[in-house]
């Protein structure tokens, strides 16, 4: 962005007290102009683009620069480079791609009239070298666009918490915006958010007129940096004793034992008998030992305690007899039938009649 800056030619002191005394009356008068509105730009200003008519002679000398790329960008920057070259010959600049070398590298013509173009196609041909799609590389040709590569591989020496960090300002599928200080405090274990908070709180405070020419601080989040990592305790803890003044007793020799239990008077193959012995108990006591341990495999499981089923109550039992002879009973019976008692009441009514 070009600034106009305007000088008083005059010299002397007369020029500046004409200059003093103008402010004065300009004072007295109500119409002093606010300094902090002077070095602000309106809102909706653009800066005219560069034209020809700007530099209607071209360029005196011939510049142009070279970059290397990696080999595993060759595939991506054949397919690409003829869009390269279409966007850079609308600025009149040579651009090249060697595949032997490895090399990208643009140069300027007769007819380039912009001399920071030969730059900005310096910047495109670092992007794409460093994996950045051709989208997003060629808006660095424009006037409101600008890149900045910052080199982050020996801010961190543990390279598991390098390619964490990095991954922070990556983003995913690369749509971070990449910005010096978050990129910068990333590497210093500051989370990018903190930073891109700060961002939308001053978009949002150069929005007001009235707080345009007012400092932001007091509005701005202060985060502090806390290291809490716990301290790994030992498994061992060694516990202080008590101050004494005086000594440990002194511990009793082999000598001062055996004269205690007797066995210093003994003979030799007496001792060495008794030695013996103490070793076969040992060796007895340990293999009786493995004996229980191994023994442990074959003792069975308790078995759980069988679960009797509850005897029906007197009062729910069914009388299975008496429900097969009503069964059978109704077998018999035919529709219409009388029951035995009703025929044998009938029977002895037709009797009684006959005899009459």
């Amino acid at each position: 962005m070009a600034v106009a800056v305007t000088v008083d030619a005059g010299t002397g002191s007369g020029t500046a007290a004409a200059a003093r005394a103008k402010r004065r009356a300009k004072k007295k008068a109500g119409n002093v102009v606010d300094e902090s509105q002077l070095l602000t730009v309106p809102d909706g200003w653009k800066e005219a683009p560069f034209t020809k008519e700007d530099n209607p002679r071209g360029l005196l000398e011939e510049s142009s620069f070279a970059t290397l790329f990696p080999k595993y960008r060759e595939a991506y920057l054949k397919e690409c480079w003829p869009l390269v070259q279409k966007a850079l010959n609308e600025h009149h600049i040579n651009a090249s791609l060697d595949l032997i070398e490895g090399s990208m590298t643009v140069t300027t013509t007769k007819k380039t009239f912009d001399p920071y173009m030969i730059i900005r196609a310096r910047d495109l041909i670092k992007l794409l070298a460093r994996s950045v799609s051709f989208e997003q590389a060629v808006r660095i040709l424009q006037d409101d666009t600008a890149c900045d590569i910052i080199k982050i591989g020996s801010l961190v020496r543990n390279r598991d918490r390098f390619i964490k960090r990095r991954c922070r300002l990556i983003g995913p599928k690369g749509s971070t915006l990449k910005v010096r200080r978050a990129v910068l405090d990333t590497m210093k274990n500051i989370h990018p958010i903190y930073n891109i908070k700060t961002l939308m709180i001053k978009r949002e405070l150069s929005k007001d007129p009235e707080l345009r020419g007012q400092s932001w601080e007091r509005f701005l989040p202060r985060f502090k940096h806390k290291n809490l990592k716990k301290r790994k305790e030992p498994k061992k803890k060694n516990i202080k004793k008590e101050y004494t003044p005086f000594p440990p007793p002194q511990p009793e020799s082999q000598i001062d034992k055996e004269l205690a239990s007797g066995e210093y008077f003994l003979k030799e193959s007496l001792k060495k008998r008794k030695r013996v012995e103490e070793k076969k108990a040992k060796q007895a006591e340990a293999i009786s030992r493995r004996q229980e341990e191994r023994n442990k495999a074959f003792i069975p499981p308790k078995e759980k305690p069988i679960v009797k089923p509850k005897k029906a109550s007197t009062e729910t039992k069914i009388d299975i007899e008496a429900i097969k002879e009503k069964v059978k009973k109704a077998k018999k019976k035919k529709l219409g039938a009388l029951t035995v008692e009703e025929a044998k009441l009938k029977i002895a009514a037709d009797d009684k009649k006959k005899k009459k």
